[in-house]
């Protein structure tokens, strides 16, 4: 078996089929979805990698845990069961059940963050940073500069810049920066790992001036993971291990667990202090649903109660670094250009090397996005000019990878269409701006090829 080989690490058990469209089909599914594939009808996708979140397969334990799901509105059985999985990893005093990630971040900010306020980060993602936004607050990403440069090699791209972040906390003040968050691993810049050294410092610095650290943990298992392979000194350990050892440098988190969780819908909020805790749930109360539900119902609590212990498997953990792997540097190979090396979740296409000739205005990662659907069928999702504006470093494609849904053989589909487009690159068009919303504009936007 070759180097860039993988193997799945377990048997299909139920397919879901999946449907074939030509050329012309695709043209017109595009163009009454106004351009932006988020507007696509699923069923007219053949492989869909526009997001991993929610999109992945159960495993037989987790339908298993499905059916003795305990919908009491109050006090189930399910939730006991739910906390005590989330707090055997994370350790963190409350848990508090959410829908998924965004409500989690929505209440997490609404509490802690006032208008004016600074929230840095190693990079927020698009709901993280519409959330402190929305709240007044200004999302800083303080990568390290190689997380700024899609073709270099480096073990954590995804670490916090500690030296900016001192100055910025120096400068503004403790006062103005209600807490730190770092996202693990760090979608926005190519799923890159944070290293427990990089951890360690951020924690040393907000403890030094009293600030409360979060993760942001949707792939704190994939993080994990890197960790044991590129960080010495823990090649010997778990991943639960390395995962409990990140989490205990945190004050708490926010988790969609349609990531990690392995689930197709559900978060949570966690934190060690009392006081937020009785506000958080109070809001929660308000929105989402009992603290002992969360707006879950119970065997949505049990699916991710397993879930996310599975996703600390190691023979999941390298099938599915492996398969990313695989796919990356297959492409790679080409002459295509990605973020390097490859981030857990995903692979993502550098949109401004690969469409040279589209100006940002123009939005190249929309105009890829689009040919890449034309050309086989396949989704995936602008993170650029598009989604953060004039906030966006890079303009990048992300190839997201449901996890156990797909297979060796649709890695190789999908390579064989990125290869076809590469070819005719220069024939692709840019884009314009038809409609947009003030907040999170990439999900509902209208755009017109540029003639």
């Amino acid at each position: 078996m070759s180097d860039d080989a993988f193997i799945e690490p377990f048997r299909i058990k139920s397919i879901e089929p999946i449907r074939w469209t030509t050329r012309e089909e695709r043209g017109h599914y595009l163009q009454d979805a106004h351009y932006n594939t988020f507007l696509l009808e699923a069923d007219n996708v053949f492989i869909d990698l526009l997001s991993d979140s929610g999109t992945g397969a159960m495993s037989t334990l987790q339908w298993g845990a499905i059916m003795r799901g305990d919908e009491s509105y109050a006090g189930s059985k399910s939730f006991t069961r739910f906390q005590s999985s989330i707090q055997d990893i994370c350790g963190y005093k409350h848990v508090i059940p959410t829908h998924q990630g965004r409500a989690a971040e929505r209440i997490l900010f609404n509490v802690m963050v006032k208008r004016g306020q600074i929230v840095p980060s190693n990079t927020h993602f698009d709901t993280t940073r519409a959330n402190i936004e929305f709240v007044g607050g200004i999302a800083l990403d303080l990568v390290i500069p190689e997380g700024k440069q899609p073709d270099l090699i480096h073990p954590f791209k995804g670490n916090l810049d500690v030296a900016s972040l001192e100055k910025i906390i120096t400068r503004q003040g403790k006062e103005k920066i209600p807490l730190v968050m770092l996202t693990v691993t760090n979608n926005s810049n190519g799923g890159q790992p944070v290293s427990i050294r990089n951890i360690t410092e951020v924690s040393d610095i907000c403890r030094k001036h009293g600030i409360p650290l979060y993760f942001d943990a949707c792939r704190f298992a994939e993080n994990a993971y890197f960790i044991k392979l590129r960080e010495p000194g823990y090649e010997n350990k778990t991943p639960k291990d390395i995962a409990r050892e990140m989490f205990a440098l945190g004050d708490g988190c926010t988790m969609s667990a349609k990531k990690d969780g392995m689930a197709n819908i559900g978060g949570f909020l966690c934190t060690n202090d009392d006081v937020l805790a009785q506000q958080e749930k109070g809001l929660l109360i308000l929105t989402e649903g009992y603290p002992t539900y969360g707006g879950l119902a119970g065997r949505d609590l049990e699916a991710i109660a397993v879930g996310i212990q599975e996703s600390l498997e190691e023979d999941y953990l390298k099938y599915r670094i492996d398969s990313t792997a695989y796919l990356g540097n297959q492409i790679s190979e080409y002459g295509i250009p990605i973020v390097q090396p490859p981030g857990g979740h995903a692979i993502y296409l550098d949109a401004r090397a690969f469409l040279p000739h589209i100006s940002l205005e123009q939005f190249p990662g929309i105009a890829l996005v689009n040919e890449i659907y034309l050309e086989g069928g396949i989704r995936s999702v602008e993170i650029g000019t598009l989604m953060f504006g004039k906030e966006a470093k890079m303009d990048l494609v992300r190839l997201a990878i449901p996890r156990r849904t797909y297979t060796k053989s649709h890695f190789d589909y999908v390579i064989e269409v990125i290869l076809r487009v590469w070819k005719k690159r220069d024939r692709i068009r840019g884009l314009k701006l038809e409609y947009e919303q003030p907040f999170l504009r990439h999900f509902t936007a209208k755009l017109l090829p540029i003639a």
